[in-house]
């Protein structure tokens, strides 16, 4: 248990607050809990999650970020256009660090910023690729690889009401890649999962499309610690506007646990 975080969650009843991370995550699985945040951008999960990741990490989780795209389009000056993907590279691992993640537990997809559209579903491709996973590539490779490898019980995603395409692509694409994570398809990525993580949403720029159910408040240090790691994209020149916008907020963040269901035709039954 993390000392001063209280957590919060909706139920039917009312609000229901506690000390216990499992008094707002159903289904705890204390020592095996392991959760996989994926970032479209690099500071996405900064700045929509970094006090849920603090807490998750204070919590034993053991908690990985998966970066998504390389930046190549967040340059604010022309000579930083050829050297950004580097830049921001370097910014990620000093903005995680500061969060309190190990850099063994982040990775970068490589897929390239604002052009994530050709790279929906799966594709064979020359080996060398920098998106290239046993052969192919694709979103719907290089999620289900993740999933299957980590194995995670839990999955947080980026908002789909987010206006960026980038943001919803990646949200529809991890939601597909759980389906194949689950099944025989595609052995090479690694064996099936044996079961499908618990989803969540954690918002960025844009509302949720329906009422989070879940309140994280933490101690004053944990927002020093995000607004500290917010600063580290010095490259993205309107991030002070971010701090301040954070700042104002508070040590507090919102997550939407997501209803994720395979279809199952008995659940109807009743209605008839």
């Amino acid at each position: 248990m993390a000392d001063g975080i209280i957590y919060s969650r909706r139920t039917a009843e009312g609000p229901r607050h506690g000390s216990e991370i499992a008094d707002a995550f159903s289904a705890w699985d204390a020592g095996r809990e392991t959760w996989v945040f994926v970032s479209p951008h690099d500071d996405d999960v900064v700045i929509g999650a970094g006090i849920t990741l603090q807490a998750a990490l204070a919590e034993g989780v053991a908690a990985h970020v998966v970066i998504t795209t390389d930046g190549r389009m967040g340059y604010c000056r022309l000579p930083q256009r050829r050297t950004i993907t580097r830049i921001r590279a370097d910014e990620s691992r000093e903005a995680y660090r500061t969060l309190g993640l190990p850099l063994e537990q982040l990775e970068f997809l490589g897929f390239p910023d604002c052009n994530l559209n050709p790279y929906r579903g799966r594709h064979f491709t020359t080996i060398g690729d920098p998106t290239e996973i046993e052969g192919a590539s694709g979103l719907q490779n290089a999620f289900p690889y993740i999933i299957r490898r980590l194995r995670p019980t839990r999955v947080f995603l980026p908002t789909p009401t987010d206006l960026h395409p980038d943001h919803r692509i990646v949200y529809e694409e991890a939601l597909i890649s759980l389906f194949h994570a689950q099944g025989n398809i595609w052995p090479e990525l690694g064996p099936p999962i044996a079961q499908v993580p618990r989803v969540y949403e954690y918002a960025t720029y844009c509302d949720f499309i329906a009422p989070p159910q879940i309140r994280i408040a933490a101690p004053p240090e944990f927002l020093e610690r995000k607004l500290g790691a917010i600063r580290a994209f010095s490259s993205q020149e309107q991030i002070e506007v971010l701090v301040e916008v954070q700042r104002r907020t508070g040590p507090v963040e919102y997550i939407r646990e997501v209803e994720f269901n395979f279809y199952s035709p008995e659940k109807y039954a009743d209605l008839f």
